[in-house]
Order: structure tokens, then C-alpha cells, then sequence
């Protein structure tokens, strides 16, 4: 008999106050050990490089891979939950992503730490898209605002809380806290999603896309790591071309087999859309700057500047907290001067403020680049927020669970490939001024490039019609096509 129950109505009615609460309550408790480990690993690579005997520029893989691995399992996560139910899945995840938080903590060189690393982003593409199933099956649907809300919370405060709490692990303790100190919130969500949350999963499941998970993973594997290592890593140059030529024909296979298929593992089809175009691969170049911040202001103020990874925590705080500010400016804004407008411009000046980093010296006021990080984060929010909207504001409803998985794997995969760049550039920068450690002098030319790359993005925005994403505050309006 299968394990998995519907949850009747009287049941519901009874009990909504606590699936209202309690259930998103649990699950945004599980999640937050993923939002505290993206926050903190970026502060914390300094030192770890250190503890490794490392280039501190090579520990930029730690975070590469973390991301490549969970957008290779992403779109799987969804066919996995109802195959195998979606509680049980939840569970099986967050003790996975202990257990490799646990390897990451023991890790004691570069190569191990990878592993560990691919290990908790597999388990963090299980983690995050399960429990949002979670929740949407077991919330009524009267309370799923709240719900959702809840559930929001981890991923607006982790960012906030998260630096300056591993700044302050880093610097008094050991960074392999900042890894073991999820292991307890995991034991407490285990124990609260098995005695709390009920099993629901779909009764009829199609078969999986296996081909196209192949394709997809090993293909966008051999870009980015081929990427990342490009002029820096062990690998010969010949060897890393190769990487990434395979890759990219790999991809191409998949992006004509897509065509072949009723059911593909990733509808590229979707990209006929003109908005969601836009916002996914237009936001794509915005994004690879985006991903690229975190570990180059690292860098920036532990290696250059010689600060502490608490004040450098303490710092990369004010970036976090404008973005929290930012989330109730964004909808009076984006009503008030449409989404064209806003994407267009605030690209500008989000490039800008990437660029305005390279201006940094150690001798600058502390509490200029404290509204410098302040102001970047605000723009940036915004623009994360308004990338997020025209995606999905003209697809139909039929289609937007295919959309979101394409969407937050093409989210992750510019993450991944920003963090290369960066890396990239650094590594240019120091053998093209013979430097043999990292200066401002040296990280300066990189977030130059960064915001250049940024604004390619424009160029997707420019061609939008100029009420594009109007749907989104008012009646919807049928998909655009080119």
C-alpha cells in the first residue's frame, strides 16, 4: 500500500491554522543552512586558502562547483519528489547536505573540499525546489500568501546575518564552524519534518528524461569547469578547450534533441518568448557580475586590504541589508516607470556601481565604502527583483513550472560562470602586472571588465515593447514571439 496520504478537508479546516504557520516555519528552518553556507563560504575563502596552501583565487572552485552541481540536479528534483514522495525526499536532502557540510568541515585540501562541495550542491537542488513542494501541497490555499512569506524569511536574513556571524567564527575560531554549524539545525529539522508534515505526492508519474539530464549535466559541466579553470587551474590549456568545446556541442545536442521530445527535461522552447528571453538570458550577463561580488569584495578587503573576516563581514553586511530595504521600494518603482525603463536603466547603474569598486584603496573611508556596498546592493536587489517578474509575465500558466526550472537553472549556471570570470580576470590582471599577490591595483582592472560584462544585458532589454510586463499589475496579456 503506498505510504503517501491525502490530506482531507476536514483535516485542513481543522489544522489551518498550524499549516499555515507551522509547516512553512519548518521548512524555511531547513533551508536556511543553505542561505547561511552561500553567505559565509565567500568570507571565509582567505582563509581556507591559507589552511589549504593555496592560491586564494583557486578557492573561487569551491563556489563554482557548489552552484554547477545544483543546476545539474535541479531539474530533476521535481520528477524525484513525486516518484518517491516529496517528505521523504525533503528528509533524505537535508540529511545529505549535513552529511556534506560535515565533509566540507573535515576537508583538509583543495580536492576534497570540491568534493564535498558537489556533494551539498546535489543535495541543496533536492533541498530548496522539494520543500517549496512541500509546502504548495500541504497549505491551504487561503494561507499560501503567508505561507510563502514565511518560507521567504531564511533567504532575506541569511544574507543579512550570515557575514557578519562567519566573520566573527573566522576570526575567533576555526572556519570549518561555519560548516558544522549546520549539523545541529539539521537534526532538529529532521525530527520536526517527520513528525509534522504529511507525504503527498503525484499518483501518476511520467518517465524521466534521461538523455536530456545526461546531456545537460555533462555538457554544462565541461563549459563552466573548463571555464573556471581557464589559464589557472592544473590543466593544460589544450585539455581545458577541449573541456569546453565538448561541452558546448554537448549542449547543442541537447538543444536539438529538446525539439525531438513530448517531454524534455529543459523546455528551450520557453525562449521564444521575448520577456522571459530577456530575463533569463539578457539577466544572465547582469547576473555573472551579480555572482561574481560576493568573492571578489572577499578578496578585495581580506587579501588586499588586510582586514579581518569579521570587519570584512561587517562590511559586505550593509550590501545584504539595502537589499531587504529594497524589497518594499521595488513594486512602487516598477509600477511607476514599467519594467522597460527600470531593466534599461538600472542596468546602467548597477555597472556603474561595480566599476565604482574598482575605485576602493585601503586608505579609503570605511564609511565611504560602507554607502558605496550600501547603494550597490539596493540597485542590485531591484534589479534581481524586476529580472524575476518580466521572466514569467507572459507565461501561461500551463507552462510555469517548466519555466521556473529553466529560469533558476540558467540563474545558477550564470552564478557559476560569474565566479570564473572573476577569477578569470584576477589571474589576467596579476601575470599582466607581474604581481605575485593580490593588490587593489590588481582587483581594480577586474571590476572594471565585471561591469562591462554587465551591461551587454541592455541589449536584451532595449527591444522590449515598452508596456512589457504590464500584465503583472494588471490584466495578462498574450505571450510575445519573435
Amino acid at each position: 500500500m503506498d505510504d503517501a496520504i491525502a490530506i482531507p478537508d476536514p483535516i485542513l479546516q481543522a489544522e489551518d491554522k498550524r499549516f499555515s504557520s507551522l509547516v512553512p516555519a519548518i521548512i524555511g528552518g531547513a533551508l536556511v543552512m543553505q542561505t547561511l553556507s552561500a553567505t559565509v563560504i565567500a568570507n571565509a575563502l582567505p582563509t581556507m586558502a591559507r589552511s589549504f596552501g593555496e592560491d586564494p583565487i583557486r578557492l573561487s572552485s569551491t563556489i563554482t562547483i557548489y552552484i554547477l552541481a545544483s543546476a545539474v540536479f535541479l531539474p530533476v528534483s521535481a520528477w524525484v519528489a513525486d516518484r518517491f514522495g516529496a517528505k521523504r525526499v525533503f528528509l533524505i536532502a537535508i540529511v545529505a547536505y549535513a552529511a556534506a557540510c560535515a565533509f566540507c568541515g573535515f576537508a583538509t585540501n583543495l580536492w576534497e573540499m570540491l568534493a564535498a562541495r558537489a556533494f551539498e550542491g546535489a543535495a541543496g537542488a533536492m533541498m530548496t525546489p522539494v520543500g517549496r513542494l512541500v509546502l504548495l501541497r500541504t497549505t491551504p490555499r487561503h494561507h499560501l500568501v503567508r505561507a510563502m512569506s514565511v518560507l521567504t524569511m531564511p533567504a532575506l536574513l541569511g544574507p543579512v546575518i550570515g557575514p557578519p556571524i562567519g566573520g566573527l567564527i573566522i576570526t575567533y575560531g576555526s572556519w570549518r564552524w561555519i560548516f558544522f554549524l549546520n549539523l545541529p539545525i539539521a537534526a532538529l529539522g529532521v525530527v520536526l519534518v517527520w513528525k509534522f508534515i504529511a507525504d503527498v505526492r503525484e499518483e501518476s508519474v511520467g518517465p524521466l528524461d534521461w538523455k536530456g539530464f545526461v546531456l545537460t549535466g555533462l555538457g554544462m559541466g565541461g563549459v563552466v569547469w573548463g571555464f573556471d579553470n581557464m589559464g589557472r587551474g592544473p590543466l593544460p590549456p589544450i585539455a581545458i578547450a577541449a573541456m569546453m568545446a565538448a561541452g558546448a556541442a554537448l549542449m547543442s545536442l541537447y538543444a536539438w534533441r529538446a525539439r525531438q521530445v513530448a517531454n524534455p527535461i529543459l523546455d528551450l522552447k520557453l525562449l521564444g518568448i521575448q520577456t522571459f528571453r530577456a530575463g533569463t538570458i539578457g539577466g544572465a550577463f547582469m547576473r555573472m557580475g551579480m555572482g561574481a561580488t560576493p568573492f571578489m569584495m572577499a578578496m578585495l578587503l581580506q587579501v588586499a586590504f588586510g582586514l579581518t573576516a569579521l570587519q570584512a563581514g561587517l562590511m559586505t553586511f550593509a550590501s545584504a541589508a539595502a537589499a531587504l530595504v529594497m524589497k518594499t521600494c521595488a513594486p512602487p518603482i516598477l509600477a511607476q516607470f514599467g519594467f522597460k525603463r527600470t531593466l534599461i536603466v538600472n542596468a546602467v547603474i548597477v555597472a556603474a556601481s561595480f566599476m565604482a569598486y574598482a575605485l576602493f584603496r585601503p586608505q579609503t573611508p570605511h564609511w565611504f565604502i560602507y554607502a558605496a556596498l550600501l547603494t550597490g546592493g539596493f540597485f542590485r536587489s531591484l534589479q534581481f527583483t524586476s529580472l524575476n517578474g518580466i521572466a514569467f509575465a507572459d507565461v501561461d500558466h500551463g507552462r510555469m513550472s517548466r519555466a521556473s526550472t529553466l529560469s533558476t537553472m540558467a540563474q545558477q549556471l550564470s552564478q557559476s560562470m560569474g565566479i570564473g570570470m572573476a577569477a578569470t580576470f584576477l589571474h589576467v590582471s596579476m601575470v599582466a602586472q607581474h604581481a605575485q599577490r593580490l593588490t587593489a591595483d590588481i582587483i581594480g582592472p577586474a571590476y572594471i571588465a565585471v561591469g562591462l560584462v554587465s551591461l551587454v544585458s541592455v541589449l536584451f532589454f532595449l527591444p522590449l515593447p515598452a508596456d512589457a510586463g504590464e500584465g503583472l499589475h494588471g490584466a495578462p496579456r498574450p505571450a510575445r514571439r519573435m
